[in-house]
């Protein structure tokens, strides 16, 4: 099949890998790059052999352009998805979908009304990590999955990013930025979910950049820098989950664990496509390395976008898709939500997986579990 031309609109500190990837994809061409900083995307341009620098406006009325890829800051993921599906465009998003669900209602029913297809970030959970985690859930090594944990325990980017404030505004903070990580891998395993019950507060309040030109000036922390809560999925299963920015010191708490009828596993940081799965079974106190179930790099991302314009061609859904963000962002949200109501909250959104692409299939090989 023919490459299909698309255009990166953000090139700060997350697009070099976009680029990067894309430049070896099979299936994507990266034509153009586009910011709100012109300079910042000339200077993509140059490192990655890009034929042309637009501005947004320019980039959206390019005929050649058949994708967009939107690597802004979170509050303009929804506004330059829309502008982008407007023109005809298939989008393709980094994470959160939006930093509210109207916004990102709009998302999905504009997608649909223009025949267009939207994909969002993480595709993280397509790596080998979480997929050898479901293929030994799948195959009953651990039982009947009834829990799981996630933890996400540490400081925020202020001290290195050059740029953090946005972390620290509406569409911030450690849920919103590092929350669809650990979602999509629980949804990938376990389902969709059914509620949630949370905790969340802004405990450390005054914060500094602590790099760049802007070093030393302090930021306004106006999202939950703190969170902690439970998520009972449609199967029956309950996560516990924490994530933080005020971790100061060291955490020994697990990154992700899934416990079932007949034993647990333990996964390692879901930001990464690949690393080890281990497995404790039932009785024993030792674990277990398990096989991967295909190899892959530690940072793939860009698979998801690969895989959308493969399930165009193949007439089926794509993995990472604007409808599982939906239900991550609903699950995000309702830690807040439930925080500050003092109840459960009841999600309206589901999402279920269909069966892997034939792509990720052919990789596979036989696991030693």
């Amino acid at each position: 099949m023919n490459k299909m031309k698309a255009g990166i609109i953000g090139c700060g500190n997350i697009s070099g890998i976009y680029f990067k990837n894309l430049k070896e994809s099979p299936l994507v061409e990266v034509v153009a790059c586009a910011d709100l900083v012109p300079e910042r995307a000339q200077e993509r341009a140059d490192e990655f052999n890009i034929a042309n620098v637009y501005s947004v406006e320019e980039m959206l009325v390019q005929p050649e352009i058949e994708l967009i890829v939107n690597l802004t800051i979170p509050a303009s993921h929804a506004n330059v998805d829309i502008a982008a599906l407007e023109s005809g465009k298939h989008v393709y998003s980094e994470k959160p979908l939006a930093i509210t669900l109207e916004e990102g209602r709009r998302v999905l029913n504009l997608a649909d009304k223009k025949g267009l297809r939207a994909g969002c970030a993480p595709d993280t959970f397509l790596g080998s990590t979480v997929q050898t985690a479901k293929a030994a859930i799948d195959s009953g090594l651990i039982g009947r999955p009834i829990a799981a944990t996630a933890f996400n325990m540490g400081l925020g980017p202020e001290a290195w990013h050059l740029n953090p404030e946005f972390f620290y505004a509406p569409g911030g903070g450690p849920m919103m930025d590092m929350g669809p990580y650990y979602l999509a891998a629980m949804v990938e395993l376990l389902g969709p979910a059914r509620r949630v019950s949370a905790s969340a507060g802004i405990q450390i309040p005054d914060r500094t950049v602590g790099s760049g030109p802007n070093s030393g000036k302090p930021i306004t922390v106006q999202t939950p820098t703190h969170l902690a809560g439970t998520v009972d999925f449609e199967n029956g299963s309950i996560l516990t989950m924490i994530t933080s920015f005020d971790i100061f010191g060291g955490s020994g708490l697990p990154w992700m664990e899934i416990y079932g009828t007949h034993g647990t596993l333990n996964l390692t940081d879901p930001n990464y496509f690949n690393g080890d799965v281990k497995l404790s079974r039932m009785g024993s106190e030792e674990w277990e390395l398990l096989k991967p179930v295909f190899e892959c790099g530690k940072n793939e991302r860009g698979l998801g976008i690969n895989d959308m314009v493969e399930a165009i061609a193949d007439n089926r859904d794509h993995r990472a898709n604007a409808r599982m963000a939906y239900h991550i962002l609903e699950i995000m949200q309702s830690f807040q939500q439930s925080s500050l109501e003092g109840r459960h909250v009841v999600l309206q959104s589901t999402y279920r997986f269909g069966k892997l692409p034939a792509s990720l299939q052919t990789e596979m090989i036989n696991n030693s579990i």
